[in-house]
């Protein structure tokens, strides 16, 4: 294959309001030469696929899909080379979304006809589908009133509105029979109507096409109302923005700003882009982004978010993140591409419903055949209920039960700053019974202040600092930056230093001055002639206190101790006590001594592990693994190991783009209970999807005895379908209003 031909193509396929209607997509597709790694996304409306252009053109694959009675746009200005697109899972350099107008011939005609762009926000009655129902129903009411009126032509005019009204679906039929897809519930509708034509059921086979247009009026309006959350996360940004030049300001477009340009943003405006408070102070809602509810106030140097809202007074802000990855881009594109991580129930269902509907149809064959053949049974009789059993067939309903209830629970979990990487992530979550945390950072704010100074000998405290800080210069460490923070508080001059190395999980080595100076653990420096009995005493005595103590040392001699503590975050007590009442174990995986690990544990009721290296935790949630679902909550970082081994690993950070990229699961708000609150949701989500199951799995075997015993007629039967996948859709929207902080 000729690898510079292939490119990866991405679109907006409008319409695609069942299961059955990704899989008519993909299948379709994917027949194509030249065209590999099909992935349909119903909630995004998204198709994306590898295409070798040298034996496939766009043009073919566009044409494929309107053939199929579908809407699609280009979903991106430029297409990326394909091997690119492995190297740009975050998104930088990814083209901007556009808006282009779209040929979406043969829509609002009757059929089945496919959500259009152009009909979102509009009542259902204006609608190609809603002009479909009121078409369809018009033929249905003038056949009536020519069967009133002229008795004997009465059947004739039922027998007209049932053409009428089934031709395009026909059509669309006969579209995907010839791409090698013949059952589809076009398919079914098309020989459900006529056959009941042949048999003398006219009337009811009009009433069938009727009803089959009302149903898709209501998957429509259900699939619309399970796209709005993701649609309205993107209409949280403004469309504009207040830009600085040369000291005047004017009107942009909040899509043209690049990183390093300044924005106003007066009191009451939405924040433009992701950047950093240049200028003033102000309360920032960040409800929009994180769902934070309270306010926070930001000032100089202080991250803000794209779609937050400035509530108290005029910032300038420095921008530095472009438009297509701020962090609601980011959000707006792992929801979407959350729909690639299937579920494993997902993923079942699918391959149930491949052999489903041939089995029903072969079922329908075989009931048409054998009562009249083996035992004499009418023709009619057995016709008219095989006819009803094929409109049992569709599996719409149960293909769209588990992604509908995936995507409600994605989009509640992003309004909360609750970000889960798919349908296998909300399925993992909801197994879980252990919660391995982190502690700096995670269950503490991962900023110590420095409580103790000791020193021994004839060094001064001014003179400790001073090493230690040469030290830790050029570290981001927390415990750094608590002795970086403590020196610049005194006012000290922080002592020049080079070749630092980082002894990993023990300290930091550099040569300050001119020689080596360590601050490192006290286990290491006792190893390592660094401090004597009586200061690993004093050492001992802050770590009971739940205190963490480095020791600073030169060749053989110890200058002395610096203590730090990192306070529990205020809701992590009320976040184990929750984790608890669900039945799960929550427990401490942590680096720090064993002392200080023991001191945070006792305070909050938790188990833990301490002194622990990566490779340590690695092993500590291998272990853990074997006695069921391990949750890791980690920094995202230093943690990455563990996270990844674990059945799911939640990065606590707001926005960062480690926290973002990963996890499986983000949170942004930074707090220890949207743990919970994740697991809940999920475990909503799950019984949400177990409910829709039985909906669209009940309805049909209810439905299928009793069109075989002939207690329920073809309107029956097509009302059993779409009224399934509508019930399905509507139960997954309960999710939309699920609050997962509420216990209970």
């Amino acid at each position: 294959m000729d690898s510079d031909n292939e490119i990866t193509c991405d679109w907006t396929v409008s319409g695609m309001d069942c299961g059955s209607c990704a899989t008519k997509i993909k299948d379709a597709v994917a027949r194509l030469p030249g065209v590999t790694g099909v992935e349909v996304g119903i909630m995004s409306e998204r198709l994306r696929l590898t295409l070798d252009e040298g034996k496939t053109g766009r043009d073919k694959i566009e044409k494929t899909v309107r053939a199929l009675g579908y809407g699609i746009a280009s979903r991106v200005a430029e297409q990326e080379p394909a091997e690119a697109h492995d190297q740009d899972q975050n998104g930088t350099g990814r083209s901007q979304a556009v808006s282009k107008a779209t040929d979406n011939s043969g829509h609002g005609s009757p059929g089945h006809v496919h959500d259009d762009p152009a009909d979102r926000g509009k009542r259902w009655y204006q609608t190609a589908k809603g002009k479909l129902v009121i078409f369809t129903a018009l033929l249905l009411v003038v056949a009536w009133g020519v069967e009133l009126i002229v008795p004997e032509v009465g059947n004739w005019a039922f027998v007209a509105a049932c053409l009428i009204g089934v031709a395009p679906v026909a059509r669309r039929a006969f579209a995907a029979l010839r791409m090698g897809q013949p059952f589809t519930i076009e398919s079914l509708m098309t020989i459900a109507a006529i056959g009941a034509l042949f048999i003398d059921a006219a009337e009811e086979a009009a009433l069938v096409v009727f009803l089959f247009a009302v149903g898709e009026v209501l998957e429509g309006v259900a699939a619309g109302k399970a796209r709005d959350g993701i649609r309205a996360l993107a209409n949280l940004v403004p469309k504009t923005a207040l830009l600085e030049m040369n000291g005047a300001t004017r009107e942009v477009p909040a899509t043209s700003l690049a990183v390093g340009q300044t924005v106003l943003v007066r009191p009451g405006d939405r924040i433009p882009a992701d950047g950093e408070i240049r200028e003033g102070t102000s309360g920032v809602d960040d409800s929009p982004v994180t769902g934070e509810s309270v306010p926070v106030n930001k000032g100089p140097g202080d991250s803000v978010f794209a779609g937050s809202i400035n509530t108290e007074a005029a910032l300038r802000i420095t921008v530095t993140k472009t438009a297509e990855d701020n962090t609601i881009s980011r959000i707006i594109r792992l929801v979407e591409e959350a729909e690639e991580a299937r579920a494993p129930t997902e993923r079942f269902i699918d391959r149930f419903s491949r052999w489903y509907m041939p089995a029903i149809v072969t079922v329908a064959v075989l009931v048409v055949l054998v009562p009249p053949l083996a035992f004499g049974q009418p023709w009619d009789t057995w016709v008219y209920r095989g006819l009803a059993l094929l409109l049992i067939g569709c599996p719409c309903a149960l293909v769209i039960s588990v992604p509908a209830s995936i995507a409600s629970a994605l989009s509640t979990g992003a309004r909360r700053g609750i970000l889960m990487k798919g349908g296998a992530v909300i399925e993992a979550a909801a197994k879980v019974s252990r919660v391995a945390f982190d502690k700096t950072g995670t269950l503490t704010h991962g900023r110590p202040v420095v409580t103790d100074i000791v020193t021994f000998g004839t060094t001064t405290e001014a003179e400790l600092l001073a090493v230690a800080a040469g030290v830790e210069s050029g570290s981001s460490h927390p415990l750094a930056v608590a002795i970086l923070n403590k020196a610049e508080e005194e006012g000290l001059t922080i002592l020049p230093s080079r070749d630092a190395k980082a002894l990993m999980g023990k300290g930091v080595i550099a040569t300050v001055g001119d020689a080596s100076a360590w601050v490192t653990s006290p286990g290491y420096a006792k190893d390592n002639a660094g401090i004597d009995d009586a200061g690993l005493a004093q050492t001992t005595v802050f770590e009971e206190q739940g205190k963490t103590a480095v020791v600073v040392f030169r060749e053989k001699t110890s200058l002395g101790i610096i203590a730090m503590r990192d306070e529990p975050r205020a809701d992590a007590p009320e976040a184990v006590r929750q984790l608890k009442a669900m039945g799960i174990t929550p427990l401490i995986l942590t680096g720090d001594n064993p002392r200080t690990a023991a001191a945070i544990a006792a305070s909050l009721g938790m188990e833990y592990q301490a002194n622990m290296m990566p490779e340590d935790k690695l092993r500590a949630i291998r272990e853990m693994s074997d006695h069921g679902g391990v949750m890791m909550i980690g920094d995202g970082i230093n943690d990455a190991p563990a996270l990844k081994q674990a059945s799911v690993g939640v990065a606590m950070g707001s926005g960062t783009d480690v926290a973002l990229e990963t996890a499986d699961t983000a949170i942004l708000r930074d707090r220890v209970t949207d743990i919970p609150a994740t697991i809940r949701l999920t475990r909503a989500a799950m019984a949400n999807i177990r409910q829709n199951v039985t909906i669209a799995l009940g309805l049909k075997a209810v439905f299928l005895v009793t069109s075989v015993l002939g207690l329920t007629g073809l309107w029956i039967a097509i009302m059993a379908d779409t009224g399934a996948t509508v019930l399905v859709t509507l139960n997954a929207l309960r999710l939309l209003r699920f609050n997962p902080e509420r216990e209970g």
